[in-house]
């Protein structure tokens, strides 16, 4: 049976295209609206009523494109989803980041018909992004956000970064590292930035190995986490981006022979439930806001999906965040 996948690639676009040439022709270019309807023809594709756009009708579903639920934050945000959309009445299809290749992952989601999208896999610079506009489908972004703006819940990612290194600083720490995820997001990106300025702001030398990058998976911190502990001058404290992050170091470290925080302190950033967990008490940074970002994001979508007027404007919230000091920090 020819699929849509089957149109597209025989004409040379995106599987999006082809729903909205199917759907909204109008918004398509002719040249390419004409070369896609020639291929269904040659191709005698039929295509399937449920999956053919996202704006056809309403559903009462939603799509999600979730973290990887290594990271506890996305495990907690995807519930709550879940949860309140449930509620209100609306079906939650989950998908998750592949780190390999997130582009089925959003052609799987363009393809179907829902009511809304909230995803928290979107780069910085993603060019998908174009691709959710055109569907004219309400869509929201939590814990990160495009460089066009758009529909977004985040939290003070700048600021968590300045107080997380701050509260390190102010207990006498001067060689500190930086380990979190790809700068490419802008959640790492503005935990790096205000990680960066407090080091300035005490006139810290920034140097660049202090700067760990990894996939934010628990066999690449670990390597890189033994390498920089192997150092002659290893760091006194680190400053975990995440806590996810967080807690595979001070489990890695803990395997190692060493101890949080007479061997070295350790701060993360999300306040996820685990952090506060009796056996670890993670100091870390979190919002100031009880509901988390992901259960924050589906009421605005859901409040746009019912704003059949659209009235209620753009969406763009960055909530202010707080140190949580659990024991996981000591002066030297």
């Amino acid at each position: 049976m020819v699929s849509s996948k089957d149109v597209a690639k025989k004409a040379n676009v995106s599987q999006s295209t082809v729903s909205r040439v199917m759907n909204q022709p109008h918004k398509v270019n002719p040249v390419t609206r004409n070369k896609v309807l020639e291929v269904i023809k040659n191709l005698n594709y039929r295509p399937n009523s449920i999956a053919r756009s996202l704006v056809s009708k309403e559903t009462m579903s939603i799509a999600l494109i979730s973290g990887q639920l290594h990271n506890p934050f996305f495990a907690e945000s995807t519930t709550s989803i879940v949860e309140f959309a449930n509620s209100k009445g609306f079906s939650v299809n989950v998908h998750f980041d592949d780190l390999q290749d997130n582009l089925n992952v959003y052609q799987d989601v363009l393809n179907q018909q829902v009511d809304g999208i909230i995803l928290s896999s979107i780069l910085y610079n993603d060019p998908i992004y174009d691709e959710l506009i055109n569907q004219d489908v309400p869509f929201v972004m939590f814990n990160r956000k495009n460089k066009n703006i758009g529909n977004f819940v985040e939290m003070d990612n700048f600021k968590a970064g300045f107080l997380g290194a701050e509260c390190l600083i102010e207990n006498n720490h001067q060689e500190i590292i930086w380990i979190g995820g790809a700068l490419s997001t802008s959640t790492f990106y503005g935990r790096h930035t205000g990680f960066l300025a407090a080091l300035d702001k005490h006139n810290l030398s920034i140097q660049e190995a202090n700067t760990i990058i990894t996939d934010t998976t628990e066999n690449d911190v670990h390597d890189k986490i033994i390498r920089v502990m192997a150092r002659k001058n290893r760091p006194t404290a680190i400053f975990a981006a995440t806590d996810s992050i967080a807690l595979y170091i001070m489990d890695i470290l803990s395997r190692h022979g060493f101890h949080i925080p007479q061997d070295i302190s350790i701060v993360g950033v999300d306040n996820v439930s685990y952090s506060s967990h009796g056996n670890i008490q993670l100091s870390t940074i979190g919002i100031v806001e009880e509901d988390n970002l992901g259960k924050i994001a589906i009421e605005y979508l859901i409040d746009l999906i019912n704003d059949k007027n659209k009235s209620l404007g753009v969406i763009q919230k960055t909530i202010d965040t707080k140190l949580i000091n659990r024991g996981t920090i000591r002066k030297v």
